[in-house]
């Protein structure tokens, strides 16, 4: 019979203003390499006033694009566009600067700005508020100051760069950026990506194992589901904390302990959890069931005292400092629990 837990073993861990910028940059849905551009020019901007204005941003924006052209023209992930092609003008000298700051000014901030905040169906803390209706430009928010304050600007301007590099690498080799793997040649000192085809492992095999524990209820709303593929209210293989993170140097996010069943419209409907992580309750809930084949000596017992501690403290443990790692990297203000519960799953 499964032991229940009568107190909370878990604590949520505030995110900080480093951590709600870098979801931005790496985490952020992109369909053009405009947000990498952005951010850079600001983290660059040679200003301490509040307003900036699309005129003041529009060269060095368009610059930073330029730049990238150089060494990768495919900066869209759909066809191309005429900002860019006025980009490519300029590297060509068919364009000058205050030509490039005019077509810039009018093209190059159409969707970066209203979409630069939104992470994992959301919205992060904002680093700027959209002025451009009535003062043709942005306003810098305290955050943007504070994390200034932080003396990171050095760090987190390699880290647009970095992952500029390698979304762009993505899409001009065809694979969706959103699934690229991160390799490191320590010899060599040398990152590579692998196909895409490697990016998520199926484990489709794990539904009869992992079911033993849900009953045929989503791990998440408690909704029946089947664990035949197939049929309409057939489930998913979820990694609790987001497959995401694997780019991250959490490398052990594919095992056993991490995975769940969930319905379609949990993992990937309309208010699914994609790449968030499951609120606080939910937690203690996997808690419980890796305890549950632990101490039920399910067949899976050795398989998740060696991934996560031979004792139930180590095991908290273990899940906390893999959800403090996790929210280092995706804000605690993402974090996801379902619209619907369908009643308990016993």
């Amino acid at each position: 019979m499964e032991n229940r837990l009568t107190e909370s073993y878990f604590l949520d861990k505030d995110s900080s203003l480093e951590t709600h910028w870098r979801s931005i940059v790496l985490l952020g849905r992109n369909v053009a390499s405009y947000k990498f551009a952005l951010a850079k020019t600001l983290l660059e901007f040679p200003t301490t006033k509040t307003l900036i204005t699309l005129e003041e941003l529009a060269l060095p924006f368009a610059k930073n694009i330029s730049e990238h052209l150089k060494t990768n023209d495919k900066q869209v992930t759909g066809p191309s566009s005429k900002f860019l092609d006025y980009c490519r003008q300029f590297n060509n000298r068919e364009l000058n600067e205050e030509q490039l700051r005019e077509y810039s000014s009018k093209l190059g901030f159409v969707n970066v700005i209203d979409a630069f905040h939104n992470v994992a169906g959301g919205e992060v803390q904002r680093f700027f508020e959209d002025a451009r209706k009535k003062e043709k430009g942005i306003t810098l928010t305290d955050n943007f100051y504070r994390l200034f304050e932080a003396k990171q600007q050095s760090n987190l301007k390699n880290e647009v760069d970095s992952r500029w590099h390698l979304w762009e690498t993505a899409i001009a080799e065809n694979i969706n950026p959103r699934l690229l793997e991160i390799n490191s040649d320590f010899e060599n000192d040398l990152l590579y990506v692998l196909d895409a085809g490697n990016a998520r492992i199926d484990v489709t095999s794990s539904r009869g194992a992992l079911n033993g524990y849900q009953k045929s209820k989503c791990f998440y709303c408690h909704k029946p589901i089947e664990i035949q593929p197939g049929l309409e209210n057939s489930c998913d293989v979820d990694h609790f904390f987001p497959h995401i993170l694997k780019k991250f140097d959490l490398r052990n996010i594919d095992q056993i302990w991490n995975l769940v069943l969930a319905c379609k419209e949990c993992n990937r409907g309309r208010n699914g959890k994609f790449d968030r992580i499951p609120d606080i309750q939910f937690l203690e809930e996997l808690h419980r069931r890796n305890n549950f084949y632990i101490e039920s000596h399910h067949p899976l017992r050795e398989t998740m005292i060696i991934q996560t501690g031979k004792t139930s403290e180590e095991r908290i443990r273990f899940l906390q400092k893999f959800s403090d790692d996790a929210v280092d990297i995706i804000p605690v203000s993402q974090k996801w629990k379902p619209s619907d519960n369908y009643g308990s799953r016993l």
